[in-house]
């Protein structure tokens, strides 16, 4: 049952409040689905990238929550986490994650951190692109209706039931890293240039979904880039290219771009296929509306790494991660977590705390950054505890 901090529930009624202030005439969304199986990378990855043995994570990752190293990029939980608190399931585990026999009858995350859709480069920090996961969902079904035809009821305590591939709900957040990386290597008009090859790879494998009987997709857009410690320390250097909150503008423009066109996919797909549910989540406006008030929302450090090595104003250095011990100029360094995680909206330079993870699922469960949007049916605050 969901738990979430005051600060979170606070901000959850003041969103009601504004809500019927507008009147707002929304489409139901029913938090009812049996399954999810979800799609993306580091911003949804619940153990995937750590358990092909790519990369590993020590404390202080996991102390907010799990207590120890989870295999997520955080001090605790994710979106993804709150997000199927609130429809009732359970943590869904990594499609990788063979140890201890996880149960996956409520769905399955095939999201690796470092992914990206365009298929995986020679510098990749990841190779399980959008494709790839896709593929591994095939892999998956086609394996769970083998042990459903030979073993009979004796996995079914284990796997989805035939119906819930349709009945399910297919969560994508995946397309961060293919804009982020790209920075490094190509132009700014290079990059935006690449956006509809990027977008028509994601409608392909969306496509191949739907193929395989999914008609519930929740779709979250790409996040603001510019405003992540590793990017401003990497290229913004030169202040003219930093906006008012100080994140990095060209990032930000790129991302916006992405997601306009985003979108009109998702209008697209919508009208040639009826019979879908395909909601699109402004994840974008959340982030910056938390990074650019920060302190209205109980938070103390928009842009500062909790989790890093450096000290103000970012408290980031590419050449040790959260966790890790390095020689540096030659003196050992171990990066350890500030003294209050809740403070900080960035954990370790690129990814958001717990904290901050909390706040955005309680804005994305407002419904009013979706579309359609949903408002009217809130079946997830009966769980609130006060």
């Amino acid at each position: 049952m969901m738990a979430l901090s005051k600060k979170a529930c606070l901000l959850l009624l003041q969103s009601f409040t504004l809500l019927s202030v507008c009147s707002i005439t929304a489409a139901s969304i029913e938090f009812n689905f049996p399954a999810v199986f979800n799609f993306g990378d580091s911003n949804s990855d619940t153990g995937n990238l750590i358990a092909s043995g790519i990369e590993s994570l020590n404390p202080p990752n996991g102390q907010s929550y799990f207590s120890v190293p989870s295999g997520r990029y955080c001090d605790g939980r994710l979106i993804i986490d709150f997000l199927m608190d609130a429809m009732d399931l359970p943590f869904l585990n990594a499609y990788m994650d063979s140890v201890g026999a996880p149960v996956f009858q409520k769905g399955c995350n095939f999201a690796a951190a470092g992914s990206t859709i365009l298929p995986a480069s020679a510098n990749s920090v990841s190779p399980f692109s959008f494709r790839v996961q896709v593929n591994q969902f095939i892999r998956f079904k086609a394996r769970v209706l083998q042990l459903a035809a030979e073993e009979g009821k004796e996995f079914e305590q284990y796997i989805p039931s035939e119906d819930y591939f349709t009945r399910g709900l297919y969560m994508m957040d995946i397309g961060q890293n293919d804009l982020a990386g790209a920075f490094y290597s190509k132009s700014f008009d290079q990059i935006i240039a690449s956006i509809p090859t990027i977008l028509a790879e994601f409608e392909s494998g969306l496509k191949i979904l739907y193929d395989q009987g999914a008609r519930n997709f929740w779709i979250h857009n790409t996040s603001p880039l510019g405003c992540i410690a590793q990017n401003i320390a990497k290229f913004g250097t030169d202040h003219s290219k930093l906006d008012q909150l100080g994140c990095v503008s060209n990032f930000n423009q790129a991302a916006m771009l992405l997601n306009l066109q985003l979108h009109a996919l998702v209008t697209k797909l919508r009208g040639q296929n009826n019979d879908a549910n395909i909601t699109y989540v402004d994840v974008f406006s959340i982030k910056y509306n938390l990074i650019a008030n920060y302190s209205r929302f109980g938070f103390e450090q928009p842009l500062m790494a909790c989790c890093g090595y450096g000290g103000p104003p970012l408290n980031y250095d590419g050449r040790i991660s959260c966790g890790q011990r390095k020689i540096i100029n030659g003196v050992s360094i171990t990066v350890k977590a500030c003294s209050d995680s809740t403070e900080h909206v960035n954990w370790d330079g690129i990814h958001y705390t717990e904290a901050a993870n909390e706040f955005i699922s309680s804005q994305i469960l407002s419904g009013r950054y979706s579309d359609p949007p949903f408002a009217d049916k809130m079946p997830f605050l009966l769980k609130l505890k006060f």
